[in-house]
């Protein structure tokens, strides 16, 4: 039996500082789990996110379009305006699609 399916990915690289508000927040959001990595790089302003006190981190997160819908809220509304992060997202072809399915609405 065939258990592939396609889901979003999106890759968020922050502050490190923001870590632990940004996983409640991707939590909220509906994601079921991430994969943070130490992250090092430079950005359009040309000053390295890894300058910043405390360095960076890369966040991976596989997800159903309806809670990548509501990560990208959760970007643009918390993050964008206050902190060095950079975003973005493709499809992605996983095996056990279902576990990335939305999980029941908050209570």
């Amino acid at each position: 039996m065939d258990t592939r399916g396609f889901v979003t990915c999106i890759t968020i690289v922050a502050e490190s500082i923001v870590e632990t508000r940004l996983l409640e927040g991707l939590s909220a959001s509906g994601a079921r789990g991430w994969t943070i990595t130490p992250a090092r790089g430079s950005g359009p302003k040309h000053q390295g996110m890894s300058e910043i006190e405390g360095g960076s981190i890369r966040v991976e997160v596989l997800a159903s379009a309806s809670v990548a819908d509501r990560i990208w809220q959760l970007l643009r509304e918390d993050y964008f305006t206050n902190y060095s992060i950079a975003a973005w997202e493709y499809p992605v072809q996983v095996d056990r699609a279902e576990r990335y399915c939305d999980p029941a609405p908050p209570r």
